[in-house]
């Protein structure tokens, strides 16, 4: 089982920018694909993005492409969510999650596709 925590969250003025981190520790992290969710209080947990175990294919909801991009960090064990452009709409927590992935290049963007979560960190776009 592989251990994530997220950072980077904060307050954010619409327009502005935000990198969240997920750091992952554990047994073979590099067999893990990736994903980011995020959730608003009482509403179900949407996808955000996802990355491969190799990290050379993503996904992206449609309300943040263009916005956002996932990468991870082999090196460090870390996957990043580089946010751009924000506004209020994009204000919730994320989640960092992760889960075993036998083929290479598969991304999963269902909440129940992962196993492991991270706690979450809360991203709010306020002027």
């Amino acid at each position: 089982q592989v251990q994530l925590v997220e950072s980077g969250g904060g307050l954010v003025q619409p327009g502005g920018s935000l990198r969240l981190s997920c750091a992952a520790s554990g047994r073979m992290v590099d067999t893990y694909a990736m994903g980011w969710f995020r959730q608003d209080p009482g509403k179900e947990r949407l996808f955000v993005a996802a990355v491969s175990r190799t990290g050379d294919n993503q996904a992206y909801a449609d309300s943040v492409k263009g916005r956002f991009t996932i990468s991870r960090d082999k090196d460090k064990n870390t996957v990043y969510l580089q946010m751009n452009s924000l506004n209020p709409e994009d204000t919730a927590v994320y989640y960092c999650a992760a889960r075993l992935s036998v083929r290479l290049s598969a991304i999963f963007t269902t909440p129940g596709d992962y196993k492991s979560w991270g706690q979450g960190t809360q991203v709010t776009v306020s002027s």
